[in-house]
């Protein structure tokens, strides 16, 4: 297989291909936040279809992208990775073109399907294609480059709906995903070649699906139409038992494993969530602690943008900026706090990290009808972003040390994959929670109230993530590691 170089027209182009397709994915994470008002005004939608338009695309995404790794894997990173922009980019049309908020929603949906084969062969694409020598900088230039896309994202929605309107923020991902498709020509394909003996675990990416739909849509109905509305309970009833037949499905498989043949003879199917990953108390705190802490970050963004054009005023270029610092600290710290926690371990970024993430929106709990940005907006931005800096770098290493070299892959995923769904079920949960619904986001009174519910309850769950970090026993990342494969 072709190992490229970065100083190379094809090690360039398959990195360019590689940063901007990621970048799409991300991108279209954040940026819509700050679309939502005027979506709502332009479609009619009530508050159900704004938590549907941001949590449709990180369900689906969330669910697959485990599945999308896998089809790389099996049928080739490069082709999987292309099928996935392409699916991508023709659902973003479809968000483009959407007449009503239902529309927008399916489209949602499936624009999470094609960023979950994506996503994944974006980074694998870089692990296989380059020489080993090339390999740390072109995948550190990837996580620079791709924290921009995400830096950049509420910033550019702002001024393209201002400019124009809610709808180019999908309609950009046509011209990038034109450069994506001309770049990729350079892209070399590759292959797990131990994978054709084994299946996918289809049984386990459809349960966990299902779960998370089902319980999404009873909390989000819920407050339009009762807690004791049938289909509430239908959906919470299909989501809980959905997710408890995953576990079970998830313990029935055999041990994580390849080349292996079942006692019939068939290719062995690999669990998709190895539940013997759990048995390392590490690991299993490390995902608490991403599950508490993504749900506040999802949350506090989700009503933060909200809150700044309904409440304070703002127009949807000035919400963009107001977040901006968090975003910029991530991108320029976090190089500085992984090797930080490379030195000290992790155990005190990763409580500081929930202790600045509870102050920071506390500080938050300042914005209002009145705000002022410099005095109520930036000094709970900053704090906030900072206790970002001090956790996401040093938890994605701890999660991978926390593992065998031959699980970090499935354990990267099974952690993205957590922090994905917990923000999704914050989104989903706390209008509920805070007794929000309908058109209230179009309230300035109301929308405030729900508004500072929310911020305490996002306060605590950072919280809560600093208590679960002070129970990390070992010091030093090295030390996180697991003598055996778990079972």
């Amino acid at each position: 297989m072709t190992q490229l170089r970065l100083g190379t027209t094809a090690g360039r182009a398959t990195l360019a291909a590689a940063v901007i397709a990621s970048g799409m994915a991300f991108l279209d994470t954040t940026i819509v936040n700050v679309a939502l008002p005027a979506i709502g005004d332009e479609l009619s939608a009530k508050l159900s279809g704004l938590q549907w338009t941001v949590t449709g695309y990180t369900l689906t995404l969330a669910a697959f992208v485990l599945l999308g790794g896998a089809l790389g894997d099996r049928h080739g990173r490069r082709r999987i990775f292309l099928i996935g922009v392409g699916w991508f980019t023709l659902a973003s049309i479809g968000c483009g073109f959407a007449p009503t908020i239902e529309v927008l929603i399916l489209a949602r949906l499936l624009q999470g399907v094609g960023a979950a084969l994506l996503t994944p062969g974006s980074m694998a694409i870089i692990q296989s294609s380059f020489a080993p020598e090339h390999r740390s900088r072109a995948i550190g230039a990837w996580s620079g480059l791709s924290g921009v896309a995400t830096a950049v994202g509420p910033f550019l929605g702002g001024w393209l709906i201002d400019v124009l309107n809610w709808r180019a923020v999908f309609f950009l991902n046509v011209p990038l995903a034109i450069a994506v498709f001309w770049l990729g020509r350079h892209t070399p394909e590759s292959r797990n070649p131990l994978v054709r003996h084994t299946r996918f675990d289809v049984a386990g990416a459809v349960l966990g699906a299902l779960g998370l739909a089902g319980l999404t849509y009873a909390l989000i109905a819920t407050p339009e139409v009762g807690f004791s509305s049938p289909q509430v309970w239908a959906g919470f009833a299909v989501g809980i038992s959905c997710l408890i037949s995953f576990v079970a499905v998830e313990r029935r498989r055999s041990r994580p494993g390849v080349g292996i043949s079942d006692r019939e003879g068939r290719p062995r199917i690999v669990a998709m969530m190895p539940v013997g990953l759990f048995g390392s108390r590490t690991f299993s705190l490390l995902n608490a602690y991403t599950v508490v802490v993504y749900a506040a970050m999802g949350g506090l963004l989700f009503f933060l943008a909200i809150q700044l054009q309904t409440v304070a005023g703002y127009s949807a270029l000035e919400a963009g900026l107001a977040t901006l610092p968090m975003t910029l600290l991530l991108l320029v710290g976090s190089g500085r706090s992984a090797a930080l926690a490379a030195r000290i371990g992790p155990r005190l970024q990763l409580v500081l990290g929930g202790v600045f993430g509870a102050a920071g929106s506390l500080m938050l709990l300042a914005v209002d009808q009145e705000t002022v940005y410099w005095r109520d907006v930036l000094p709970g931005a900053i704090v906030f972003g900072l206790g970002m800096v001090s956790h996401v770098a040093p938890l994605t290493a701890s999660v991978l040390s926390a593992v065998d070299d031959a699980h970090a892959g499935v354990a990267s995923g099974i952690n993205n994959a957590a922090a994905r769904a917990a923000s999704l079920l914050a989104v989903a949960g706390l209008p509920m929670i805070v007794g929000l619904a309908g058109a209230a986001y179009a309230n300035p009174e109301a929308f405030d109230s729900g508004y500072h519910q929310a911020v305490w309850w996002c306060a605590g769950a950072m919280a809560i993530g600093a208590v679960l970090a002070m129970f990390l026993r070992s010091p030093r990342l090295g030390r996180f590691r697991t003598r055996r494969a778990p079972a």
